[in-house]
């Protein structure tokens, strides 16, 4: 069956899953604010800004009137950065016609409010005007996805139907696998806060750390991921499933990571705002790295990674005496 689908956000990742739902036979509308990347996208079938090789098949189509793409599909895919989330879905509200089923790509955490994407979604889009809610998270870089690369991912909701609805559509027998799961706190969570790891890897890369170093960094973040998805209500089993430390693995250890580019930048003496301005997408762990440092303070939970993330980013401490502090706790027990 043949679905059509609203894609929010011509990004890297919006533009990787609209070549998987066209390629799996859905109808794809894409919208950007760019009219220039509309333009492209239509007459050249390509995103050269996000990536330079990737041809896009020619049914993907894509507008910048936002109203059009809300009331073409049958479900609504979001691709934005987090921090402008909000914002987008007010716009949204004010012209959805008909209840959507909503699916989020993005990842990260509202600092203030804690808030996952989720909750973002049921205070900004009215009830009547929503069917469900899902989260399409794992180990998936959009260049690799873009470009036809095996790719497992999961489908994560409190309603097992949505999940499995958005399961069916996004699958496939050649390149693309989606999971089920319906811990969608934990799948959130899992998915923000390995992007705060991430920058700590790239930095402990631009420090020329060994393999020895990557792997404990990746190991004990893990077990700080855990430490804040099961204090704020989600499972053991998703931190060990793709949507955790799937995703962590891939992500702390790719150049295509922008978070572990960023930790790179970081460590050599770029301050956060030069940094930003050198990756052309969207830095999530910076802005998570500030809810979580919340989070940890409100939950009083050991995450000593995260915090020096924290301090390193926002409080310009220095990246090798952090880790001094780090090697020089209190030794304990695993």
């Amino acid at each position: 069956m043949s679905y059509k689908i609203s894609v929010i956000g011509a990004g890297s990742w919006g533009s990787a899953l609209a070549q998987i739902l066209s390629d799996n036979k859905h109808q794809v509308l894409m919208y950007d604010v760019d009219k220039n990347i509309v333009n492209e996208i239509n007459s050249e079938h390509t995103n050269k800004s996000k990536f330079e090789d990737a041809k896009l098949n020619d049914d993907i189509k894509a507008t910048s009137d936002l109203a059009k793409v809300v009331n073409f599909g049958d479900l609504i895919l979001l691709a934005v950065p987090t921090a402008v989330i909000r914002i987008v879905l007010g716009k949204i509200n004010k012209v959805i016609e008909e209840p959507k089923l909503f699916v989020n790509v993005a990842k990260g955490i509202e600092p203030e409010t804690f808030k996952r994407v989720s909750e973002i979604v049921s205070e900004e889009i009215a009830e009547s005007k929503r069917k469900g809610y899902v989260v399409l998270t794992g180990p998936s870089h959009a260049e690799e996805v873009v470009l036809g690369m095996l790719t497992l991912v999961t489908a994560a909701s409190n309603n097992l139907d949505d999940a499995k609805l958005v399961q069916k559509i996004f699958s496939n027998k050649e390149n693309f696998r989606v999971y089920t799961s319906t811990d969608l706190i934990g799948a959130e969570l899992c998915g923000s806060l390995k992007n705060v790891i991430a920058l700590a890897s790239g930095m402990a890369y631009a420090l020329n750390f060994g393999d020895n170093s990557k792997a404990a960094l990746i190991t004990r973040g893990l077990v700080e991921i855990k430490r804040i998805v099961l204090a704020l209500g989600g499972k053991m089993e998703t931190v060990y499933g793709l949507s955790g430390v799937g995703d962590l693995i891939v992500t702390c250890t790719s150049f295509h990571s922008r978070n572990f580019q960023a930790g790179i930048k970081i460590a050599q003496g770029k301050n956060l705002k030069q940094t930003l301005s050198e990756i052309t997408m969207v830095v999530e762990g910076a802005r998570t790295a500030v809810a979580a440092h919340q989070i940890i303070k409100e939950y009083k939970i050991s995450a000593p990674i995260i915090e020096g993330v924290y301090e390193i980013v926002y409080k310009h401490k220095d990246v090798k005496k952090a880790i001094a502090n780090l090697m020089a706790r209190s030794l304990k027990s695993e």
